[in-house]
């Protein structure tokens, strides 16, 4: 009697563990081992996505329509604002497609075709739009740290192939976002439970984080000596409107940057290292929860860089600034 029920026990006990193995979210092949979005996590997604998707279009729209309509020369500013436009609109064509995903879980049936192309434009844009946002700070630095060179090295149509080579370059991306459920794996889960090797691969991370991390430091360098110029300019008798809207600009894309960027590439590499078992932690879940808040915070910049927008058109309308730039910059 009492050796049936500890057999009865025992198998009762490993089936519990069995359905417990099998549900802890987290694991380490997240395409086999089912965690599905949080309720929570949803939630901020759609209250997010919302106002950043219609704002997001009509900033496009507009800074596109003074673009066209008002603007009779363009810049370097406005070509890399052009390249900005392209990039955010082409993301932001994918977050009802991320809405979509997230509502059903792990019942993705647009194809696994369409869900790696969403994935693509989705990503490569991103890292796009970290590129170019580091172009015009270095362009706004160049311009008025080293105005004698800045006539060699700046021009509309170097921006532009500057431009085309941070598009093409971010574009190769695609043959590891086409990977990131696994070789030849049928998706059912569209923008979240990547597969094992995308979590164990450390080149992956490396250039993500290179990209942010590098950009991050070379913009943070850019705008520190730009304000310092600036200021010091300004005690020698120039218009302070011209010079704080040159401040504006490149304190303005940073800032956006910064907060935009940087819990996303925190959380992303903290969970890559409890993934691979170099940290340990019990919060996997909770950290999983993070990574899926700070990427969809990440797509705010779509939205706020509106405002970046706003001054470098307010900067091509009025176009006081270049002139105020040169000859400030020419006096010792």
């Amino acid at each position: 009697m009492f050796s049936e029920i500890s057999v009865s026990a025992d198998a009762n006990l490993s089936a519990v563990m069995i359905l417990f193995s099998s549900s802890t979210p987290g694991n380490m092949n997240d395409t086999h081992g089912k965690s599905n979005i949080s309720t929570i996590v949803e939630l901020f997604q759609l209250i997010t996505y919302t106002p950043t998707f219609t704002l997001g279009l009509l900033f496009n729209v507009m800074a596109l329509s003074f673009l066209f309509f008002k603007v009779k020369k363009l810049s370097e500013s406005t070509v890399y604002m052009i390249a900005l436009i392209f990039l955010d609109t082409l993301l932001l064509f994918t977050l009802p497609f991320k809405i979509i995903s997230y509502h059903l879980q792990d019942h993705w049936n647009l194809g696994s075709v369409f869900c790696s192309t969403l994935e693509s434009l989705y990503f490569v844009n991103m890292y796009g739009s970290i590129l170019i946002s580091l172009c015009i700070c270095v362009d706004r630095y160049i311009a008025i740290q080293h105005p004698f060179t800045a006539p060699i090295l700046r021009s509309t149509k170097k921006a532009a192939m500057v431009c085309a080579v941070i598009c093409l370059g971010t574009s190769a991306g695609t043959v590891c976002t086409f990977q990131l459920h696994g070789k030849g794996q049928n998706i059912s889960s569209c923008f979240h439970n990547f597969s094992k090797s995308t979590w164990e691969n450390a080149g992956l991370l490396s250039a993500l984080e290179t990209i942010f991390f590098g950009s991050m430091a070379a913009m943070t360098f850019c705008t520190a000596q730009t304000i310092r110029c600036l200021r010091k300019h300004r005690k020698t008798g120039n218009p302070q409107t011209h010079i704080t809207r040159a401040e504006k600009i490149v304190v303005t894309n940073l800032v956006v940057f910064l907060v935009c960027f940087t819990p996303y590439h925190v959380a992303y590499l903290a969970y890559f290292l409890v993934k691979n078992n170099i940290i340990h932690t019990s919060f996997q879940q909770v950290l999983r929860d993070i990574i899926q808040i700070t990427l969809c915070w990440a797509n705010l910049n779509c939205c706020l860089d509106g405002v970046c927008y706003y001054f470098v058109l307010k900067e091509s309308l009025e176009d006081p600034l270049q002139n105020s730039e040169k000859t400030a910059m020419r006096k010792p």
